[in-house]
Formats: structure tokens, C-alpha cells, sequence
């Protein structure tokens, strides 16, 4: 099996693919692949066995999460769950939060408690044994394409239901475990730090160190996201390395203990280091490759890197069945074996600067399509950019962070000086990544890669890797050539697609509303909603960050041609100051009575939005599409009346949008406009009383309402009488309440309709 083991690996990733995608295609295919290598003798029987025996064994294995969610259909009643802390405590200044084994149904259930002033210190321990009142609820879910998917994710741990407890005397616990040993001396070295050291050495020392990034300001993380710089605050291969490393050479170098000895306190470290450092899957896969190596040298076994690197996967897999869908845990493992494989070209380099520009560029290909995946984006200058970052952290901030922490108990006066030395140098250094930041930040926004694209984009991209290593340079190049275009593919795909659609987003109790225009001939929005804070009544972001930024961005769309608002209500147009920070928006047009407040006026200009201010009768044509103004005709001094109604064909369907307005506003509309007819109606605000009157309903005739409205809203939306109206009228009905997301996809004259939710 030596040099072999990659095989049964790529088995386990067959039956992981054949589970996630639903298709046992990828299982067939692996087999047919050692069926013919067998036949060619470049495959012995053990392996092939070995192989197929793993491969069936994690596809029974390995859990369906669809298949669990539709086991779990309910919420439960309010029960009493006995069962036992199997997760650290994690505690921050606003809540408390755990998962416990229920003892009787085996399920992992996360339980969640929001603090309050008068809250005194719990005495929670891993492992304690509880009896927790409440109720079992089903995670809340993604409601839009593109949303981030709370329920998804707490699957993929292995957890079915939350419950929120109002008190801490709902939580009878006691006991522990011997892991809440380690646990406890995690926190306790992370109080430790919080006390001896500044705030932000403490910061990044327990970020860095003891892998509790909690504390970074959230405008930090987000740099490094943005950036692809995250994998430097998620500890990993690096931050393994530098302390094996700098443990090895101190018990060396100090004649504390003989080289062997200093392995076998290695080899007892790493895995008391892994949980110390979180327990998240890119530490145990850095960790246990370590340990493994020791390990097989100890026992005089010779394996390769790649080897140790499959066995580890396999066996991390074989430890927790839900670790394969963990990120951290997909983009750990590909960048590691691409750089495994690539190892002889990047050997072939001895200049220290292109070493680590062909390792961030070779990373960077690597998770390409995961990063695609999963967040719609891509920053080809941060390859350029971690050839800086990623030394100064290695050399420098990560070194001196272990050494801060061994030194701390000892330094004395010293430690101000290490202290104020740290700051002002790393200050310096992150204000220079804002800076970069600031002027050099032009992300590719081009949506997320399909299946075929990415089987297509690995399969170049081995044969790249090949001939870079066989220095076959213009082979190379004609295949580099191929992957971008394999890239560029999938960001024209919309310029060629003569598919457009129009896609009411459910974000709760407000409006949201995008056209694509067939051939990405334009991008429009019909209004920008957002929440209100209960504390200053000011939009939040939330509602664009979590919702309509992420559509936009797994759509490819960076750029919109036009955004109409109807009226000044935050439920329609308070997204508005946060999307011009990461989207081009070209157009904005409201209604010749729209009052712009102080801020937002400064916003624009700093923005350099354009401003078109139309009124009744006017024709905005964007692209090829024509919107045609049928309100307001005067100034009805209210912000609902005064709302821009929008009339246009879509899809072989004529379309009315109505922002908020009243039924006054409507029977004007009628006097107006006798011969209005549509077949799509945005029903206004929300579904109030106060407006879709019937016999607005009667001259128009439409054949679908489609209605924005949140999920057991305080205002009591929709009223029955306007559902009632809208079912004696015959018109089918699409609310976001209960259907989440609405979209409809046309072609030429034709088009359906599909809701996010069945």
C-alpha cells in the first residue's frame, strides 16, 4: 500500500461527491478508473480492494444532510432533554451557547442562552450531565438563493434542533469530563492573556495562538476575507509548523532533552495543542500529519507526505462523518495536496520571494472553485498580496505571538516594551492592507462554479501542474491559456444566456426586487428594503449583507444599471448606503417628489450615483426594457402615496410595481389609466387594508399578486380581506412569508414561475 494510499482516499471523496450531489455517477466512475488500471497492471489487488471496501463503506457512512432534514420536519413540544455537554462552552459578552447528546435519542441539539445584566457566573463544564428545559426548534433556513444557510450548517455538524433558554435555572447541570481539563485551561490561558496583556496583543495572541478569533474587530475579518488572507487567523499547517518547530529547536538547542525524547513530548503536544487550539479541522489536520510522521519514523516505516496526508484524511473522516462538509475542513485539505503534488515545481525555485509567490499562486488555483462556491468571489491581487502578508505573519507575528505567550509569566518590566514594539509595528502593517484595500480592491464577481465547470477546471488544471513540473513551458502556457478561459466561461455565461428573470427576495417586511435582463443586457432593482434598529430607528445592514448582496453576488452581478425607489420608507430603500460600498450602482431614479435626507445625500455624491428624478408618463428604458411611470401625478404629501408605480413587460407578461401606495392612490390609477390590464401585481404595501382594493383589482385583472410580507409580522400583514379580494378575483397568490423567495425565468414571450420554498 506505501505510495498507494491516495487511492482509497480519492474512493472516499468519490463517495462523499456521489452523496452531496445525489449522483452515483462519481462512485461508478472511481471503480471503472480501478477496474482499468488493474487490467493495465498499475494497480495491485490489495489496493483495489482496499479501495472499493472504502469507498462502500463511506457511502453508507457518511450522512445525507437532505435526508436528515426531511426526518426532522418538526419542531418538537417543550420537553425536558437530558443529555450531555459535548462541546466547549462558548461564551461571549452577549450570550452563552453548547450542544448537548440528548442520552435517549442520540441527536446533538444546540442550546442557546442571551444574557442579560443581572446573569451571575454558570458553572457549565464539557461534559457535564444536564436536564435542560425548553423546546427543541428547527433552525431558521436560507429564504433566498445565495443566502447563508443557518439550518445547512448546524446540519453539517450533526446538529437537527436549537433551543433557546430564557434562564439560567432552566440549565440543571453538574459533572464533567476529563476533556474539560483541556478545555478549561484553553479559557483559561485566554483570561490569562486578557489580563496580563494590552487589548489588542491579547487580541491577536488568542486568535493566532490559541485559535479564539472572537474578539477581532469585525471590519479586520473582513479585510482578510475579502483579501483571502483568512487562512492566517484560522490556525493550520503554518501555525503547527512554527510552534513544532520553535518547541523542537528551545528543547534542543537549551540541552533540555535528548532529540528523542523531545519527539516523544512532541508527539504528546500536538494533540493536547489541538484542542487547546479550538479543535477545528485545520489544526488536527496539520496536527495529525505531524504526529503521524513521528509516529511511522519512531516505528522505521517509510511513507510518503502524500500517504500521511491520506491517511489523515480518511481517518479524520472515520472520527467525525460530518467533518467532510466543513470548509475549513475542504479548503485545508485541497490547498495541502495541491502543493504536495506540485512539490517537484516547487522545488525547482531557490529564490526565497518566487518560492512563496508560486506557493500563493498554487493555493489560490487550487481552492478557486470552492471559494467560487461558496462565496461568489474571487481577488486575483491577493496572490500578490500574500506574498507580503503571509512572511511578515510567519516570520513575525506568529513567532512572536508563541514566544509573548512562554515569555509573559517571566518578562516583567520587559513585557510593555514587547508589548508597545508588537503594536506599532503590526499597526502599521494592517493600515497598509487598508490602504491596498482602499485603492487596489477589484474583486471578480462571477457567480459560482456548476459541477461540469469545476470537473473540467481540476482536470486542466492537473495537466498545467504537470507540465510546469516537466518544464514543458509552452504546454504550460496553452493550458493556462485553457483554465482562463474555463474561468471566463463561467463569468460571460450570463452575457450569452437569452434566460432573464425577475426575482422578488424574501427579506421579511420589505421590498427587494431584481430584473435580469436576457444576454446581462441590464441589471435592475425595484427598491432596496432593510430593517430598522429598535435603539436609534436608523437601516441596518443586515439585511444586505445576509440577503441581497449574497443574490447579487452568486448571480455574478457587481454592477446595477438601475435602481428605482419607490419612496423613502427604510423598508424600501435602506440598503441603499451600504450597497454603494460594493456595488457599482449606475442609475438611481425616484419620483420628482423624493427627499433625499443630509447622509445619504452625501453618499451619493461621494458615490457619484447618478440621480434621474422622473414623473408621470415617463418612459426609463434600460438595456432594451422599457418602465413606464403611472404614479404618482402629484404630490400627495405622504411617503406611500407619493410611492413611483412602474409599469413594464417581462416575459411575455405585463407587470405592475406599486412600492406602497393607498387606495386613493389606486382609484386615480384607474381614472387615469381605464385600459390597464396586467398579469403580474406587486401588491402594495405589504398587503395593508389600505390598499388592493377590489375593484382596483377588477379594472386591471391580474393573473398573479406577488407579496413581500415578514413571517408573523407585528402589523398584522397580510389582512384577510385583501387575501380574500385577491382569491374571489381568481389570482394566484405568491407570498415570501411562506414561499420564501420568488422568481420568475422567462425566454422571449414565455415564462415561469418558481418559489425558493415548494
Amino acid at each position: 500500500m506505501k505510495g498507494y494510499w491516495y487511492v482509497p482516499a480519492l474512493g472516499v471523496v468519490s463517495s462523499a461527491l456521489s452523496i452531496i450531489y445525489h449522483s452515483n455517477w462519481f462512485i461508478v466512475i472511481f471503480f471503472i478508473w480501478l477496474l482499468v488500471l488493474f487490467s493495465a497492471n498499475r494497480l495491485g489487488k490489495l489496493i483495489m480492494l482496499t479501495s472499493i471496501a472504502l469507498s462502500i463503506f463511506f457511502f453508507f457512512y457518511i450522512p445525507n444532510l437532505e435526508t436528515i432534514l426531511q426526518e426532522e420536519v418538526t419542531s418538537s413540544p417543550e420537553t425536558d432533554l437530558l443529555g450531555q455537554i459535548a462541546s466547549p462552552i462558548n461564551e461571549s459578552s452577549s450570550k452563552i451557547d453548547f450542544i448537548i447528546k440528548e442520552y435517549t435519542s442520540n441527536k446533538k441539539i444546540l442550546i442557546v442562552y442571551y444574557k442579560n445584566e443581572q446573569d451571575i457566573n454558570h458553572n457549565l463544564k464539557f461534559g457535564a450531565t444536564c436536564n435542560i428545559k425548553g423546546t427543541p426548534e428547527l433552525p431558521s433556513q436560507s429564504r433566498n438563493p445565495g443566502q447563508f444557510d443557518y439550518q445547512h450548517f448546524l446540519l453539517s455538524q450533526g446538529i437537527t434542533h436549537e433551543v433557546v433558554v430564557n434562564s439560567l435555572e432552566s440549565l440543571d447541570c453538574s459533572g464533567s469530563s476529563t476533556l474539560n481539563k483541556i478545555h478549561a485551561i484553553r479559557t483559561s490561558l485566554i483570561n490569562y492573556t486578557a489580563d496580563k496583556l494590552s487589548p489588542q496583543t491579547s487580541i491577536w495572541l488568542n486568535a493566532l495562538v490559541l485559535g479564539d478569533d472572537s474578539q477581532l474587530p469585525e471590519e479586520t475579518v473582513e479585510l482578510f476575507q475579502r483579501w483571502n488572507l483568512s487562512h492566517l487567523l484560522a490556525i493550520s499547517g503554518l501555525h503547527v509548523g512554527l510552534i513544532v518547530g520553535l518547541l523542537y529547536f528551545l528543547l534542543i538547542k537549551l540541552n533540555i532533552l535528548t532529540r528523542e525524547k523531545a519527539q516523544w513530548v512532541i508527539i504528546f503536544f500536538l494533540p493536547l495543542y489541538a484542542l487547546v487550539a479550538g479543535g477545528e479541522p485545520s489544526v488536527w489536520r496539520a496536527s495529525s500529519m505531524v504526529l503521524l510522521f513521528l509516529l511511522i519514523n519512531k516505528m522505521q516505516y517509510k511513507f510518503s507526505v502524500t500517504d500521511v496526508l491520506s491517511i489523515v484524511f480518511i481517518l479524520l473522516i472515520l472520527l467525525d462523518k460530518y467533518i467532510i462538509y466543513s470548509i475549513g475542513f475542504q479548503l485545508s485539505f485541497c490547498v495541502t495536496m495541491g502543493l504536495l503534488l506540485s512539490k517537484k515545481w516547487l522545488a525547482q525555485t531557490n529564490v526565497s520571494i518566487f518560492s512563496i509567490l508560486k506557493i500563493s499562486f498554487l493555493s489560490q488555483m487550487v481552492i478557486l472553485p470552492l471559494q467560487l462556491l461558496y462565496f461568489s468571489t474571487f481577488q486575483p491581487l491577493s496572490i500578490l498580496l500574500n506574498v507580503m502578508v503571509v512572511p511578515y505573519f510567519s516570520l513575525f507575528v506568529i513567532p512572536f505571538m508563541f514566544l509573548l505567550l512562554l515569555m509573559s509569566p517571566f518578562a516583567g518590566a520587559l513585557l510593555p516594551y514587547l508589548e508597545i514594539l508588537f503594536n506599532r509595528i503590526h499597526d502599521h502593517f494592517i493600515s497598509f492592507i487598508y490602504l491596498i484595500d482602499q485603492f487596489a480592491y477589484y474583486p471578480w464577481v462571477i457567480g459560482s462554479f456548476s459541477l461540469g465547470h469545476t470537473i473540467v477546471y481540476y482536470s486542466v488544471l492537473l495537466i498545467f501542474l504537470k507540465n510546469l513540473e516537466l518544464t514543458k513551458l509552452k504546454q504550460a502556457f496553452l493550458y493556462g491559456c485553457t483554465l482562463t478561459l474555463v474561468v471566463m466561461a463561467v463569468a460571460l455565461k450570463p452575457y450569452f444566456s437569452p434566460v432573464g428573470s425577475v426575482t422578488m427576495l424574501d427579506i421579511g417586511q420589505g421590498d427587494a426586487m431584481v430584473v435580469e435582463l436576457p444576454y446581462r443586457e441590464g441589471v435592475i432593482l425595484i427598491d432596496a428594503g432593510a430593517r430598522m434598529s429598535f435603539e436609534n430607528g436608523q437601516s441596518t445592514p443586515g439585511v444586505y449583507k445576509q440577503i441581497i448582496k449574497p443574490y447579487l453576488f452568486s448571480r455574478g452581478i457587481r454592477e446595477v444599471d438601475a435602481l428605482f425607489i419607490s419612496h423613502e420608507d427604510s423598508d424600501h430603500m435602506g440598503s441603499l448606503p451600504f450597497m454603494l460600498d460594493s456595488v457599482d450602482v449606475k442609475k438611481i431614479v425616484v419620483s420628482e417628489y423624493y427627499q433625499f435626507d443630509e447622509q445619504l445625500t452625501h453618499l451619493l455624491v461621494k458615490a457619484k450615483a447618478q440621480i434621474e428624478r422622473v414623473e408621470i408618463d415617463n418612459e426609463i428604458v434600460i438595456g432594451e426594457q422599457a418602465f413606464y411611470v403611472v404614479s404618482p401625478n402629484k404630490d400627495r404629501q405622504n411617503t406611500n402615496e407619493n410611492s413611483l408605480v412602474l409599469y413594464t413587460t417581462l416575459g411575455g407578461k405585463s407587470w405592475l410595481f406599486t412600492g406602497d401606495i393607498g387606495r386613493e392612490t389606486e382609484k386615480e390609477m384607474m381614472a387615469l389609466y381605464p385600459n390597464l390590464k396586467v398579469d403580474v401585481l406587486k401588491v402594495a404595501h405589504h398587503g395593508s387594508n389600505s390598499s388592493t382594493g377590489q375593484d382596483f383589482l377588477k379594472q386591471i385583472k391580474p393573473a398573479f399578486a406577488l407579496l413581500s410580507v415578514g413571517v408573523n409580522n407585528s402589523y398584522g400583514h397580510p389582512h384577510n380581506e385583501v387575501i380574500t379580494t385577491l382569491e374571489e378575483q381568481n389570482v394566484a397568490l405568491f407570498r415570501t412569508d411562506k414561499h420564501g423567495a420568488i422568481q420568475y425565468y422567462f425566454k422571449d414571450d414565455d415564462g415561469t414561475f418558481f418559489t425558493y420554498f415548494p
